[in-house]
């Protein structure tokens, strides 16, 4: 167990200290002035409508074969399954005033899926790591989706100014850019598509990532530390993300035996189950409005408590399915 421990948090803290060196610069930037708070958020809303979509756009089509593997479409019912969940038990810590804590319900059920899960699993489980990043591209498609309609309309709701619901708030350039290329995979379409069209989309895709984490990082470093969320919100949120959500997967993988069925999709699961929350929940923000400081500095905290909680369940994982 001391050696999956450790190899685990070296492997969690090299992929968080890129954030957090980022946020550091970023922050500095933003707090000297020498980039403003209107830039930051020009720059999310150019990520949102640009970077994003072509990334997913680029992604789905060079990645996404489902010929290959006939149950590809478990993959996006368990990342639906997972943040479904999530928000059904952060709904009940919150109730009964889940509608003034709106933005609370994603920083718990919605973690990020891709851009640290990615470099950990490579770190972990290099051999086996071109599988590893095809189940994380197929766990995203189910994860994207919500993210990008249920959790924009919850994340940008404010208790101070709440705007009404629009069925348009749930239509978002990763949205529209994740279903359309679905679809075109399913229907065999790909095909039809110019490859110079691909091209530039993996090609402005590439920079959705850095750009995306600079943004984290310049919202994170702004925070006010003098102004952080109340103690019994930082609990709820922590306590469904890194204990209840990953405590109800690792159950569910050992009872089921998944683990000796399918090693990979175990340990993937344990990994997203205590992965910190999106880096897209605080783009949505910047973009299109809500409580950046309660959101922002909740996030910051969740990120280092990751630090701990991700180790943790790992080695535990690791030590309850080799006994």
């Amino acid at each position: 167990m001391g050696e999956v421990f450790w190899s685990t948090i070296q492997s969690v803290s090299g992929a968080m200290l890129r954030i957090f060196i980022i946020m550091l610069i970023a922050g500095f930037l933003v707090r000297r002035k020498i980039i403003t708070q209107e830039q930051i958020a020009a720059l999310s809303k150019f990520t949102v409508i640009i970077l994003l979509p072509a990334l997913i756009f680029s992604n789905n089509l060079l990645h996404f074969y489902p010929e290959n593997d006939k149950t590809w479409w478990i993959l996006p019912l368990l990342g639906v399954g997972m943040v479904i969940g999530g928000l059904f038990i952060a709904s009940i810590f919150y109730f009964p005033d889940w509608k003034k804590n709106k933005n609370m319900l994603p920083l718990s059920s919605m973690q990020n899926a891709a851009y640290l899960v990615l470099p950990i699993v490579q770190i972990l489980y290099p051999e086996d790591f071109p599988t590893y990043t095809l189940y994380i591209f197929l766990y995203i498609l189910g994860v994207t989706p919500l993210m990008w309609s249920i959790g924009k309309v919850l994340i940008t709701s404010s208790s101070e100014k709440d705007k009404p619901f629009n069925i348009k708030d749930l239509l978002t350039p990763p949205l529209i850019a994740n279903l359309s290329s679905i679809i075109i995979v399913l229907a065999s379409l790909r095909n039809f598509v110019p490859q110079a069209i691909i091209d530039s989309s993996e090609l402005l895709g590439k920079g959705a990532v850095p750009v995306a984490t600079f943004i984290l990082g310049a919202t994170l470093g702004s925070i006010s530390f003098k102004k952080i969320p109340p103690v019994i919100d930082i609990l709820r949120v922590n306590m469904v993300k890194f204990m209840l959500i990953p405590a109800i997967s690792v159950f569910l993988l050992y009872y089921f035996k998944i683990y000796q069925t399918n090693p990979v999709l175990a340990n993937l699961i344990v990994i997203q189950s205590a992965a910190a929350p999106a880096t897209s929940l605080i783009l949505q923000v910047k973009a299109y409005g809500g409580n950046a400081q309660k959101v922002g500095s909740m996030m910051l905290i969740a990120y280092v408590i990751c630090l701990f909680a991700m180790p943790i369940w790992m080695a535990y994982w690791n030590n309850l399915i080799i006994d």
